[in-house]
C-alpha cells in the first residue's frame, strides 16, 4: 500500500487551487483525476466571469471567499499572466419595479467589502452602453474575465512545480476511514491502494458520490444535492456591440440569462435554470425561445436567428430554493481528523478558487 500525506479528489479549478495552496505548504499531494484532462466538468462550462461579490449574504463562505478570492485571482493573473481582462458589469433594472432591488443589491455590495460600486441612472447607462434599455442599473467596475483553462494550466504547474503529483484517468473505487487515515482503491490503467493522513474531496458533481462510498464516514454529513443545469447561446455573425457584461435582475436558481464576453470579444447569454435529476449537457435548441424574450428585455435590438446552441454545464446546489451557500466541512464537521468535504462549489467558485485553496490548508492545520 502506497503511504502518502494528502489525496486532493477531483483536478477541476477547486481542486487543482487545493493542491497547489496544500504543495506550496510543503504537503506531499496527490491530486487523482478520472477524466483524461483537467477541468472537463463544471470548471469548463461557465460563463468564465470574475465576480465582484454583490449578490450573497453578508458573512456566508460565498461572500467571504468571494470577495477576498477576486482580489487574489487579479493579483494573480497579472503576476502569472493568465489572460483576463477587467471589464466591469452592469446589473440593469429594465422596469422602475425592479430599481428597489438595485438599492439592495448596492447596500449588500457594500457589507460584503465590494470596491468600485455605484448606480448609475438611464442616461448614464446609454452613455456607456448604447444598445442596452434599462431605467437604471448598477455598475461593478471591478468584475471581469477569465481564460478558465490558462488559469487552471497555471494552478496545476505551480502544484507540480511544489512537488504535487496529478493522476489522470484514476477514479477513486473505494474508501474507508481505518483509525486516523483513509484507505482508498484507485481504478485505471494502473490500480493501486493508497493510504493518506488527508484527504480533501473537492470532486464537484461527483463529491456526493465519493462520501456516499466512504465507509466509515456518518451520512448524516452529507448534504442534500441538487442539479441545476444552465444553458448557454452564443451571438452569431458581427462582434457584438458592448464593452460591458450585462446582467438582468436575478431569478430564482441563478443570476438571469445574462451577457457575458470572453476574451476575444464574442458574446453569450445564459445560463437559464434548467432543474434536472441526471448529467445531461446537450441543448435544446427550442430553449432559444425563452432567452429571446429575456435578452430582448434589455437588448430589444436583438435579431430574429442570431442565437445559436453553444453548451451546457451543471451547477451543485445543496438546496433548489433560495441562495445556497458552499458547503466547506473541515474535521470538525466531517467527524474525523483527516477528512474535509467540498458540496455545491457553483458560482462564484472559480472566482473564489485562491481563497477556497487557502481555507481548505487552514481547515487541515496547515498554516
Amino acid at each position: 500500500m502506497f503511504k502518502v500525506e494528502a489525496v486532493v479528489v477531483g483536478a477541476g479549478v477547486i481542486g487543482l487551487a487545493i493542491a497547489r495552496a496544500l504543495a506550496l505548504r510543503g504537503v506531499q499531494v496527490l491530486l487523482l483525476e478520472k477524466e483524461g484532462v483537467i477541468g472537463s466538468g463544471t470548471s469548463s462550462r461557465n460563463s468564465e466571469v470574475i465576480h465582484a461579490g454583490l449578490y450573497y449574504k453578508p458573512e456566508s463562505l460565498k461572500a467571504l471567499l468571494c470577495v477576498r478570492g477576486r482580489r487574489m485571482l487579479y493579483r494573480y493573473c497579472d503576476e502569472r499572466r493568465v489572460p483576463h481582462r477587467k471589464c466591469g458589469k452592469l446589473v440593469v433594472a429594465t422596469d422602475p419595479s425592479e430599481d428597489a432591488y438595485l438599492d439592495h443589491l448596492l447596500q449588500r455590495a457594500e457589507k460584503n467589502g465590494v470596491e468600485e460600486i455605484e448606480l448609475i441612472g438611464a442616461a448614464r447607462l446609454k452613455s456607456l452602453e448604447p444598445h442596452i434599455r434599462g431605467t437604471s442599473a448598477l455598475l461593478s467596475r471591478c468584475s471581469g474575465i477569465v481564460d478558465s483553462h490558462a488559469l487552471m494550466l497555471s494552478y496545476q504547474a505551480d502544484a507540480e512545480a511544489a512537488g504535487a503529483t496529478i493522476v489522470l484517468r484514476t477514479p477513486v473505487l473505494a474508501a474507508t476511514i481505518v483509525g486516523r487515515t483513509i484507505q482508498l482503491r484507485t481504478g485505471g490503467s494502473e490500480s493501486a491502494e493508497l493510504e493518506a493522513d488527508l484527504v480533501v474531496n473537492a470532486a464537484g458533481l461527483d463529491a456526493w458520490d465519493f462520501s456516499a462510498c466512504l465507509s466509515g464516514l456518518d451520512r448524516a454529513t452529507i448534504p442534500p444535492k441538487f442539479l441545476a443545469k444552465g444553458n448557454y447561446f452564443t451571438l452569431t455573425g458581427a462582434t457584438a456591440p458592448f464593452r460591458h457584461l450585462v446582467y438582468p435582475v436575478p431569478e430564482p436558481g441563478g443570476l438571469g440569462i445574462h451577457l457575458t464576453l470572453d476574451l476575444a470579444g464574442q458574446a453569450r447569454f445564459g445560463p437559464d435554470v434548467e432543474w434536472v435529476d441526471r448529467i445531461d449537457y446537450a441543448v435544446d435548441p427550442d430553449r432559444g425561445r425563452r432567452f429571446y424574450a429575456a435578452i430582448r428585455r434589455y437588448w430589444p435590438d436583438l435579431s430574429d436567428g442570431a442565437l445559436v446552441p453553444a453548451y451546457s454545464g451543471i451547477r451543485p446546489k445543496t438546496a433548489a430554493t433560495g441562495q445556497c451557500d458552499f458547503v466547506i466541512q473541515g474535521p470538525g464537521d466531517t467527524g474525523h481528523r483527516g477528512y474535509i468535504a467540498l458540496y455545491g462549489i457553483e458560482s462564484p467558485g472559480l472566482t473564489a478558487s485562491l481563497a477556497i485553496g487557502e481555507r481548505v490548508a487552514q481547515l487541515a492545520g496547515i498554516s
